[in-house]
C-alpha cells in the first residue's frame, strides 16, 4: 500500500493531493511556500493540511524503518515463515506490528527463560492444552537437580505460560478493548507528602473515566508524579475483564486448569496488565501533549501576529522601583539613538528629574510613543507617564515584558548588543516589541513568552516541532522587510535558514540596501531553490518595480506586465487604478501552470501592495486598581486576555496577578473550548468573583458582561 493511499484514507484528503504535497515535499518546497504558490498543484491546500501530511509521511517512513528492524530480527533468529513475512510487509498498524513482533523480541532474563533453560516448556504446552488434567503427574517427569520438587516444576510452567498469555495477540486486543471502554484513572497521595503536595490537593484522591480526562488534568497529575508526591493508576474493571480471559483461555474444571487460570492471573497482573497500562498511559499523554501543543500554537499565533505599531520613533521603558526605570529611543528601524536612566519611584522619588528627562526626549527624539513594561513598577510608571504633557501627543502603551530578561542575556542579545547592559537590552526589546511584536518576539525560545499550559511538560521534540512551524508560518504570512529584518527574523523565511540569513545580513553591510528582490541571487550560496522558496515572502519598500513589494511571487510578475500591457498601461498604474484591475478577465491568463487560484491571489494583491495584515496597535487603559488589595467581589474591571488554556482564559486586569476566568465562567452559554469564544489580546470586560489573598488567586466571570 502506497503513503498517499494511506495518508489520504487516514486526513481525508484526495490522494492525489496528497500525492502532490509529498512530491512537492521531496523537492525542497516548504509548506508556507506550498500553501501560498503552488494551490494548483494540492488543490488549495491549506498549511494545516499540509503539515498533518507531512506528519503522518514522517510516520510511515518511520513505520517502515521499525518494519525493516522487524523483519531482519526474526530473519536472524531463523523463524521467518511466508505466512508471517506477508503479515508485517502488509502491517500498517505500529501497535499490531508490535505485537506481532512481541514473541520474537529479545528479552532480557525473565522467569519464563529460566523456566525454559530448566526444561520446562514441554511441561507448560503440556498444561496450556489441558487434555491431560493430571498436572503433578505431568511435572514429576522433570524433576532434576535445578527443578527439585513438583512445585518447582509447575512454577515454572506457570511461568512460561503466563508469558505466552501476556504476547497472544487477540488476548492483548481484549485487554485494550476492556482498557478503552472503560478504564479509570486514579490518583492517590504518597504517604508523608501532604504538605509539599499542598497545590496537589485535588489530586489526594481522585478518580475518573480515563476518555473524560481532560489534558490540563492529565497533565497536572503527571507532573505531581514526577515530583513524588502522587500515584497514578490506569485499569478497568479487572474483575469482569479476567472472567472474559477466563472464558477464551480455560477449558474444563481440572488440575491443568486451575494451573492454567494461576498463571492467567499472574500474567494479567504482573506482565499484560502493566504492559497495557502502559501503551494507554503513553497513548493518553500523547492525547494530552496534541490538546497543550495545539493551544500553545493557537495563543503562539495570535502573540505573533499582534498588530505593531510600526516604524514610528518610540520610548522603552523597563520599569523599577530601587534600580530606577531603563529608559531608551529607537529610531523608526528599532535602532538605539539613546537611553537613559530615571528614579520616579520609591526609594529615590525624583518625579521632577524624571518628568524633565522624559519630556526632554521626547520633543529633542521626535517620540511618537512609549512602550513601557508590564512587570515591576508597571502600573506605577504607566500613571506616571499619562500625568506628563509632552510637546506634542504621544500615544503610552502597557507591553508585556515576558521573556524580556531571558533575551537580555541570551546570545541573540549580546550579539546584537555586546556593549549594552542586560537592563538597557531589556528596555529596547519592550520597545521593538511595540513596534513589531513579531520580529522580536522570533528571538525568544516561545517557551518563555509566557502563553500555554504545562509547555515543559509535554514532549519537548514535538512541541518546538510545531512552535518552529508556527513561528515560520506567522513570519511569511506577514512577509518581511527585507533591508530591515534582522538575521534571526530571516532564520525562518521559507527556504532560508541561520546560514544563508547571515549571507543576506552580510550582503546588505557590504552592499548597502536591497533594490530589487533579483539582487537576492548575488547573495552567497543563493542557489536557484532557495530565491524560489523565499522571494515571494520578502519585501522592499520603495523598490523600482512595486511587485517586490508585494507578495507577488517573481514568477508571476510575467502575468501582471501582461495584463498591464492588455490594458495599454504600466504596472504602477495598474496597482494604483481598481477600475482598471476591474477590467481585467482572469480566465484569459489561466494556463496550464497558472490557474484562477494562483489569479485570484495575485489580484488582492494588487488591491493593497505592502499591505501589513495585521492592523495598527492601539492603546488600552486599565481602571483604577493596582494590586489585589484594592479589589472587592462585584467589582467590574477591562482587562486583556493573557492566556488561553484548555481550562479558561487569564486577564490582566492591571495588578501584580492576572485572573482566571473559567471555562464555566466564559459566557452564558455552554463553551466547549476557550478558544472558540475569547483570543489573546482581546479587550473584555469582567466581574470579580472570588479574592483569594493567602494564595493570590484571582476568579472572574464574563458571564452578563454584554
Amino acid at each position: 500500500m502506497s503513503y498517499p493511499r494511506i495518508i489520504s484514507g487516514l486526513l481525508n484528503i484526495p490522494q492525489k493531493k496528497v500525492e502532490n504535497t509529498i512530491d512537492l515535499l521531496a523537492e525542497g518546497a516548504t509548506i508556507p511556500f506550498i500553501a501560498r504558490y503552488r494551490k494548483e498543484v494540492t488543490g488549495s491546500l491549506d498549511e494545516v493540511q499540509l503539515a498533518a501530511i507531512q506528519i503522518e509521511l514522517k510516520k510511515l517512513q518511520d513505520l517502515d524503518k521499525r518494519r525493516e528492524t522487524v523483519l531482519h530480527t526474526i530473519e536472524e533468529l531463523g523463524k521467518m515463515t511466508p505466512e508471517l513475512r506477508n503479515r508485517i510487509e502488509n502491517c500498517w498498524d505500529p501497535i499490531e506490528l508490535e505485537d506481532i513482533y512481541l514473541p520474537y523480541k529479545p528479552k532480557r532474563k525473565t522467569r519464563a527463560t529460566m523456566a525454559r533453560e530448566k526444561g520446562l516448556e514441554p511441561l507448560a504446552t503440556a498444561i496450556f492444552e489441558q487434555k491431560k488434567q493430571d498436572a503433578e503427574q505431568l511435572a514429576k517427569a522433570y524433576l532434576n537437580d535445578e527443578v527439585p520438587d513438583v512445585e518447582a516444576a509447575l512454577q515454572g510452567a506457570r511461568d512460561i505460560i503466563a508469558e505466552w498469555i501476556s504476547e497472544d495477540e487477540q488476548v492483548r486486543q481484549k485487554v485494550r478493548f476492556a482498557f478503552r471502554k472503560g478504564a479509570q484513572i486514579s490518583s492517590k497521595l504518597v504517604r508523608g507528602k501532604e504538605e509539599e503536595a499542598a497545590k496537589y490537593q485535588d489530586y489526594f484522591a481522585f478518580s475518573e473515566p480515563l476518555k473524560n480526562c481532560p489534558s490540563h488534568r492529565l497533565l497536572a497529575m503527571r507532573r505531581g508524579e514526577d515530583e513524588g508526591f502522587l500515584r497514578i493508576n490506569i485499569e478497568p474493571d479487572s474483575e469482569e475483564l479476567l472472567y472474559r480471559l477466563e472464558q477464551q483461555l480455560l477449558r474444563g474444571t481440572g488440575e491443568a486448569t486451575k494451573q492454567v487460570k494461576e498463571a492467567l492471573h499472574d500474567s494479567y497482573d504482573r506482565l499484560l496488565g502493566p504492559s497495557i497500562e502502559t501503551e494507554f498511559r503513553t497513548e493518553a499523554k500523547e492525547k494530552a501533549d496534541a490538546e497543550a501543543i495545539n493551544i500553545f500554537v493557537d495563543n503562539l499565533r495570535q502573540l505573533l501576529l499582534a498588530a505593531p505599531l510600526g516604524p514610528h520613533r518610540v520610548m522603552g521603558i523597563d520599569p523599577g522601583f530601587r534600580t530606577g526605570c531603563k529608559v531608551v529611543m529607537l529610531n523608526e528601524f528599532g535602532d538605539l539613538i539613546h537611553n537613559t536612566t530615571i528614579y520616579p519611584h520609591p526609594p529615590n522619588s525624583d518625579e521632577y528629574m524624571a518628568r524633565r528627562i522624559l519630556q526632554d526626549n521626547v520633543e529633542k527624539h521626535r517620540i511618537a510613543a512609549i512602550a513601557i513594561g508590564n512587570g515591576t513598577a508597571g502600573r506605577e510608571t504607566m500613571d506616571f507617564c499619562k500625568d506628563i504633557v509632552f510637546s506634542h501627543p504621544v500615544n503610552i502603551f502597557q507591553v508585556s515584558e515576558a521573556g524580556a530578561s531571558i533575551y537580555s542575556a541570551s546570545e541573540v542579545a549580546r550579539e546584537e548588543f555586546p556593549d549594552l547592559d542586560l537592563t538597557i537590552r531589556g528596555a529596547i526589546s519592550i520597545g521593538r516589541r511595540l513596534m513589531d511584536p513579531l520580529a522580536e518576539l522570533v528571538k525568544l525560545d516561545p517557551k518563555n513568552i509566557g502563553v500555554g499550559q504545562y509547555q515543559h511538560d509535554v514532549n519537548q521534540v514535538k512541541l518546538k516541532e510545531s512552535l518552529d512551524r508556527t513561528v515560520e508560518s506567522c513570519v511569511n504570512s506577514v512577509g518581511i522587510n527585507l533591508n530591515t529584518a534582522s538575521k534571526h527574523l530571516l532564520t525562518y523565511v521559507s527556504g532560508l535558514g541561520p546560514s544563508l540569513a547571515q549571507n543576506i545580513v552580510k550582503f546588505r553591510t557590504e552592499n548597502g540596501q536591497f533594490e530589487s528582490r533579483q539582487q537576492l541571487k548575488k547573495v552567497a550560496r543563493m542557489g536557484d531553490k532557495a530565491y524560489e522558496q523565499c522571494a515571494g515572502f520578502l519585501r522592499i519598500r520603495g523598490a523600482a518595480n512595486p511587485l517586490d513589494n508585494t507578495a507577488v511571487h517573481p514568477e508571476s510578475y510575467g502575468i501582471v506586465e501582461k495584463m498591464a500591457k492588455d490594458l495599454g498601461v504600466k504596472v504602477p498604474e495598474l496597482i494604483a487604478d481598481p477600475h482598471l484591475r476591474k477590467k481585467i478577465d482572469l480566465n484569459k491568463y489561466v494556463t496550464e501552470q497558472v490557474g484562477l487560484p494562483t489569479l485570484t491571489d495575485i489580484m488582492k494583491e494588487l488591491e493593497k501592495p505592502g499591505l501589513d495584515p495585521r492592523g495598527e496597535a492601539k492603546a488600552f487603559s486599565f481602571a483604577n486598581v493596582r494590586s489585589i488589595e484594592d479589589l472587592t467581589v462585584g467589582m467590574v474591571l477591562p482587562g486583556i486576555i493573557t492566556n488561553v488554556t484548555a481550562f479558561g482564559a487569564f486577564v490582566d486586569i492591571g495588578v501584580k496577578q492576572d485572573g482566571l476566568v473559567h471555562i464555566s465562567q466564559l459566557s452564558n452559554k455552554y463553551v466547549r473550548n476557550p478558544a472558540d469564544v475569547v483570543f489573546l489580546s482581546q479587550e473584555v470586560n469582567v466581574r470579580v468573583v472570588e479574592v483569594d489573598m493567602k494564595r493570590k488567586r484571582i476568579q472572574l466571570t464574563m458571564k452578563d458582561m454584554g
